[in-house]
């Protein structure tokens, strides 16, 4: 009997010991896929804005974006269902139409989300991409004060430094942009630089309140990650069709919707729609720690990939500012000392660095049932 139990022990070791492997590997994957879906949304928007030659309208990528997004979420619940269309329908229906009032809730965070992505592309447009990489960091501090305020979260004093250091890390590169504005929008006289810090900083605010707000009215809800997409993109495409006719309306009619689209502007859309959604998947598998340093890593490649791709301009005060918001990250993502309040804004506010989609994936932790529901380009 000792000899099997020793034997069974001894064959336990070794699936353990894989099982250790692979989370480690879905570790690393999970960091990359961060990595590139950060950077290279930001990357390729930037790269699409400053193209010479017709422009697309931004309205109607972001509404396309909500489109794809949408049908991309109800072919999972469809494969869910085992393609049972009756019982998908029903099941949608009672989701979004019986339950209406929790559907209603989500409205507050899709006009903000929306109004999120179109501000995104005018501060893409109009900023170098690596310092609305390291400004877009900002959203950290807004959801923190958030969730302090809105929650009661409490933050541990070396998250308390942090925000101090992010802060500090963006006025100096701020301070730097502003000394060499010139030099930043000198390969395009569209550019306007105000414009563009005003509509990122707009966009970290409302990012910060939208993803606070967000985690408050969903506790206790039962709905899927899936879900909650399809109700989150209803409001998103009827609110961007609504964006879109103010303000191109005539334009888009004389044009048309798909007018100025090219292989990378579809490129940038599908990366908007299904990069939100598969981080959604793979961020399980990441802790804050790897997160933070997922957003920190994208920081660096976007401001190298700058340098080659936009004849961006690196000195010592901009190294300085980005390295103060790329310590300030890590920092935050730290966890707290044992002691500390277990309510924690760290789950929330580290995650708001990534598309809203996946936000909701660190909510499992107070969601019993909630599988989730982004940021995210």
């Amino acid at each position: 009997m000792a000899g099997g139990n020793h034997s069974q022990a001894g064959e336990e070791k070794p699936g353990i010991r894989s099982q250790s492997e692979a989370n480690k590997r879905l570790k690393y994957i999970s960091l990359a896929v961060l990595v590139v879906q950060n950077a290279s949304l930001i990357l390729s928007i930037r790269y699409v804005r400053t193209l010479p030659g017709d422009r697309f309208f931004t309205t109607s990528a972001v509404v396309m974006a909500e489109i794809l997004k949408v049908l991309t979420c109800l072919l999972i619940i469809l494969l869910q269902k085992r393609f049972n269309v009756k019982e998908v329908a029903l099941f949608l229906f009672d989701s979004i139409v019986i339950q209406y009032k929790d559907t209603l809730k989500l409205a507050v965070p899709s006009l903000i989300y929306t109004l999120q992505n179109n501000l995104q592309y005018i501060a893409i447009s109009n900023l170098p991409a690596a310092t609305f990489q390291v400004t877009y960091q900002l959203k950290i501090l807004t959801t923190a004060l958030f969730s302090v305020m809105m929650l009661r979260k409490t933050l541990s004093r070396v998250q308390w430094v942090s925000l101090l250091l992010l802060f500090g890390g963006v006025a100096i590169v701020q301070v730097q942009q502003e000394g060499n504005k010139e030099a930043s929008v000198s390969d395009s006289s569209n550019q306007n630089y105000s414009a563009g810090l005003v509509a990122v900083v707009i966009s970290c605010l409302s990012s910060g309140f939208a993803g606070v707000y967000f985690e408050k009215i969903l506790k206790g809800s039962s709905a899927s990650v899936w879900v909650r997409n399809v109700q989150l993109g209803i409001f998103g495409t009827a609110l961007g069709m609504l964006g879109l006719w103010w303000n191109d309306g005539a334009a888009i009619a004389e044009r048309g919707f798909l007018f100025g689209y090219t292989d990378m502007v579809w490129c940038v859309i599908f990366n908007q729609a299904f990069g939100g959604l598969l981080v959604a998947v793979v961020v399980k598998y990441a802790d804050n720690i790897l997160k933070g340093f997922a957003t920190s890593f994208s920081i660096i490649v976007s401001t190298v990939l700058s340098i080659y791709l936009f004849g961006f301009h690196v000195d010592l005060l901009f190294t300085a500012g980005a390295g103060l918001v790329i310590g300030a990250v890590y920092m935050y993502s730290l966890p707290k000392a044992a002691g500390s309040s277990p309510s924690s804004s760290s789950s929330s506010t580290v995650s708001s660095a990534l598309p809203r989609t996946d936000r909701s994936e660190e909510m499992e932790t107070f969601l019993p049932k909630c599988a989730g529901k982004q940021k995210g380009s």
